[in-house]
């Protein structure tokens, strides 16, 4: 008993549609394939599922872009003009915004003003002005911060020479050492202590002379 025909039109059911899709699909490759072995020819195959997956087919002996070739030579039709006019057109695009950025930065450094208007050079000169203004403020933001930075590392040398000192004077008042001018080693090596010490407070009102040795 022969199978009844079935009516031309869209599968309702998605799930009956895929199916009949992945059947039939493999039923057309399967006569690609014996199209080019039994009779020779060359052959190319795309499919897409309504789902998007993509399929395809090509005879070993040439690939698909032999095939659209030919295809435009026998039919006279260009594949490619429209995709080329669109990249074309966008490469203009690229190219007169380059161009343009190219004079601004060129009229920025005072070059190519010849042909610029009154308004335009007024509104050239209040650009100029407005990107002066951020560029001192950033630089006094950034001397600012330096100061800050260096009177904190100053502020610290200061409070360290400052303890020093006062080690080295609460040391030679109570004799712990010994420190008296005897011209011994101690004493040599006490005062290199305190000179170094005591260089650089001047700005806080001592002195070497300030040191007092038992």
């Amino acid at each position: 008993m022969g199978r009844g025909k079935i009516e031309i039109k869209r599968i309702e059911n998605s799930t009956n549609r895929q199916v009949t899709y992945s059947k039939r699909r493999g039923g057309i490759m399967k006569k690609a394939k014996e199209l080019t072995v039994l009779c020779d020819a060359q052959v190319s195959l795309i499919m897409f599922s309504s789902t998007g997956k993509f399929s395809e087919y090509c005879s070993p002996s040439t690939t698909t872009k032999n095939i659209f070739d030919r295809y435009q030579q026998a039919s006279g039709i260009s594949l490619w003009n429209s995709h080329y006019e669109r990249m074309q057109s966008h490469l203009n695009k690229l190219k007169e915004e380059n161009n343009n950025l190219r004079r601004e930065i060129r009229q920025r450094i005072g070059e190519d003003l010849e042909d610029l208007e009154i308004e335009e050079l007024r509104g050239l000169e209040q650009n100029l002005e407005s990107s002066v203004k951020v560029v001192r403020e950033r630089k006094y933001h950034v001397i600012q911060t330096q100061t800050e930075t260096y009177k904190k590392k100053l502020r610290s040398l200061n409070d360290e020479q400052t303890k020093l000192f006062r080690q080295l004077e609460a040391q030679a008042e109570n004799g712990a050492y010994g420190l008296v001018d005897n011209g011994g080693p101690d004493y040599e090596s006490a005062l290199v202590l305190a000179n170094g010490a005591a260089h650089g407070l001047h700005d806080t009102g001592f002195g070497i002379h300030d040191l007092r040795l038992a």
